[in-house]
């Protein structure tokens, strides 16, 4: 839906004349009389509509804070049900944001109880779970039907009838004069709250809202796969409406907890594999732990720092079910920094027979004399 200030074509600071001046010029343009474009009779409706509630400071003020659903985009009109229901609406304002209503009108035509609002929960796993998948609780404020009243909000015994206001439309027409006329609009009924029905007693139970707040644990399944950031919809287990209107969904994040090895790049797994001088020369087989089990690695002889082994198949299983990842393990060799005569001797030996320049056994231990002189 269109924002009702650029339909008139002024900013939202405009003043009360600058909207009025906006309007003429526009309903001028618009007006089917003098525009024979088709689609100028319902540009027309939208540019009265805009002026209608930006020239109402109350509902200009209202539609500033609220969008549509503070003038009835979503059946709100210019009043919360929930603020009828004797202070009980209080708590759903400040739970829910407020202005929920349940009488929305699309083209004119009632849809009945207004479906409730969305929820968000959020679902911390461990890593190996986000891989394989899992079932993880979550816990949410909601709001469920009232068993006392069964959803409508009426005492037991009590009467529910039609509103005499709207007729059981949940809408009132209403007759303004323009400089074009009379232009007839529709707003939610505020005798009824847009519900169309007038309780006779109100449940003690709920005061009249048909619902009541509880906590409640839900059991998400969590596919293999997902990553922090991911989100799963759980439709039909949001809140539900007042008196009798559908839930909302249920929006669950899932974060997952960090693993101590591997770190994950897209579907594909990343290790850096630690190898001694000797182990990358002569080579080596390693009992690698993977999240699937125990693998021989075989790390050939003249493995250099750098070389990556890929366990294809050992990554994160795409979440559409079509395969896995791969393990990628990075071979870094890890020089000792401390040697015993015999050790050092050794490679002495070695360097000397491949013709290699290291520094002479005797300066090595004058450097080291000179330095603990430091």
């Amino acid at each position: 839906m269109a924002d009702l200030y650029e339909t008139l074509g002024v900013v939202r600071g405009a003043t009360a004349d600058e909207i009025k001046k906006a309007y003429r010029r526009r309903a001028r343009e618009l007006h089917p009389d003098t525009n024979p474009d088709p689609e100028a009779e319902s540009q027309f409706k939208e540019v009265a509509r805009a002026y209608e509630v930006l020239s109402d400071p109350q509902q200009r003020q209202r539609y500033d804070q609220f969008g549509e659903a503070g003038i009835g985009g979503n059946g709100a009109g210019g009043g919360s049900p929930f603020d009828a229901a004797g202070g009980f609406g209080d708590i759903f304002d400040a739970f829910f944001g407020g202005g929920g209503g349940f009488g929305s009108a699309r083209g004119g035509r009632p849809s009945g109880p207004a479906r409730g609002p969305d929820l968000e929960a959020v679902a911390t796993v461990e890593f190996h779970e986000a891989v394989f998948g899992c079932q993880s609780d979550v816990n949410v404020r909601t709001a469920i039907a009232c068993e006392v009243c069964e959803a409508t909000g009426a005492a037991p015994g009590s009467s529910i009838e039609t509103c005499g206001e709207c007729g059981g439309s949940g809408q009132v027409r209403r007759m303004r004069q323009s400089i074009l006329g009379q232009v007839v609009t529709a707003g939610p009924c505020t005798a009824c709250d847009a519900s169309g029905q007038r309780i006779a007693q109100k449940c003690d139970e709920c005061g009249g809202e048909g619902r009541r707040i509880v906590e409640k644990t839900y059991t998400v399944d969590i596919p293999a796969g997902v990553d922090t950031g991911s989100t799963l919809r759980l439709t039909g287990r949001g809140a539900v409406g007042a008196r009798g209107g559908g839930a909302g969904d249920l929006y669950v994040h899932v974060e997952v907890r960090p693993h101590p090895r591997f770190d994950r790049v897209g579907n594909d797994l990343l290790h850096d594999l630690q190898l001694t001088v000797a182990q990358a020369a002569l080579g080596t087989h390693i009992d690698f732990e993977t999240l699937d089990g125990t693998e021989d690695l075989v790390v050939p002889a003249g493995t250099q720092p750098g070389r990556v082994f890929r366990l294809r198949g050992r990554g994160v299983p795409h979440v559409d079910g079509r395969g896995r990842g791969d393990l990628l393990v990075t071979a870094a060799v890890t020089v000792p920094t401390k040697l015993s005569d015999e050790q050092e001797d050794l490679l002495r030996r070695f360097a000397e027979s491949r013709g290699e320049q290291i520094i002479p056994a005797d300066e090595g231990l004058f450097a080291k004399i000179k330095s603990a002189f430091k």
